[in-house]
């Protein structure tokens, strides 16, 4: 496959017939200077000698050098070599609450737009390590499998809107089941699966399933997010305004206040930590120095596809037609016979 990896410079050959102009435009002013220096007899006798072709040709050759620079400057590339890149780190999770009461304002824009800002920074400090997304709210499925591709985990976290999943509540249960088979079943360590949620569960006993977690080697990091003391749940149209507050049955506003306790249970039954979501984004911080310390593994090898080079043949042509262009004079040699002295 053939690309430029400057494509943009290749808009300057726009300039070669402007070269071209300025070449011809020389020549004509130095005929017109050489005119108003000699007369037209003295002046054919002085070019005799000049070769018109040879000129012509210099011109040419100055022009194609010109050319040829450019496109080397752009930096042609053919074809792709393989490299094999080794990665060690350990297989990392997210689980992203994205109910209704995700949207509550007791964290500034909200508490899923919050959450989200603070994993995107985490993903993009990763080094090695996979990283994969699991959405859920009264039901999770996996948004982003395990992969070393952060860009596309980034592209998927940015479409993680409660909209995702119609299904209301917040299956705490589910989510950690979801992490657990998506990791390798027969490891026993190098497994991370980090809640961010409100901890108001909704849908089963997640300290059940934690326990499957715990027997099956994951460390689950908690960070909890939101208020201890209640907030009303904003209801937004489609066009990003507030319609009002959800209510329940009896038209009474529902408030969500941050269940910490479930939260800390489930850190504690798997070894991990549990924190409370601050202003400093310092939770994931702190989570990605205690991976950092963990025992690592190797995975996968990549093969990542570079482009090669191919711009090294085109400044060899040109440094050789540049010399050439030097090399070839502008008068030819004219053979005279001698006639003698007063002839």
């Amino acid at each position: 496959m053939f690309r430029f990896a400057f494509p943009n410079i290749i808009y300057l050959t726009a300039l070669i017939p402007l070269l071209v102009v300025f070449f011809v435009l020389v020549f004509r002013q130095k005929r017109r200077a050489m005119s108003l220096f000699a007369s037209s007899d003295l002046f054919q006798k002085l070019s005799q000698s000049v070769s018109r072709k040879r000129q012509i040709w210099k011109v040419v050759l100055s022009i194609v050098v010109v050319f040829l620079l450019i496109l080397s400057l752009a930096r042609p590339q053919l074809g792709t070599r393989l490299r094999p890149v080794e990665r060690e780190g350990q297989d990392i999770i997210i689980a992203l609450d994205v109910s209704l009461s995700m949207l509550a304002e007791d964290i500034k824009p909200n508490r899923l737009e919050k959450a989200k800002h603070e994993i995107s920074s985490f993903v993009n400090r990763l080094q090695g390590d996979r990283i994969g997304l699991i959405a859920f709210s009264g039901k999770a499925f996996v948004q982003c499998p395990l992969t070393l591709d952060y860009g596309a985990a980034n592209m998927f976290l940015n479409v993680m809107e409660p909209e995702l999943i119609p299904v209301p509540g917040t299956a705490l249960g589910e989510a950690i089941e979801k992490a657990i088979t998506s990791f390798v079943e027969e490891e026993r360590k190098y497994k991370v699966l980090i809640l961010i949620t409100d901890g108001e569960g909704h849908v089963g006993d997640p300290l059940e399933t934690v326990k499957v977690a715990s027997k099956e080697g994951v460390v689950i990091y908690c960070v909890g997010i939101g208020s201890s003391q209640g907030v009303p749940i904003p209801l937004i149209d489609e066009r990003g305004n507030r319609t009002g507050f959800k209510k329940d049955r009896n038209d009474e506003v529902v408030m969500t206040k941050l269940d910490e306790l479930t939260l800390e249970k489930i850190a504690l039954e798997t070894g991990g930590k549990y924190y409370r979501a601050s202003t400093g984004e310092v939770e994931l911080d702190k989570i990605y120095s205690d991976i950092e310390d963990m025992e690592k593994k190797e995975l996968s090898s990549q093969q990542f596809a570079q482009y090669e080079d191919r711009f090294q043949g085109l400044l060899g042509v040109a440094l050789f037609l540049l010399i050439m262009e030097v090399l070839i004079p502008e008068r030819r040699r004219e053979k005279r016979e001698w006639k003698g002295r007063f002839q």
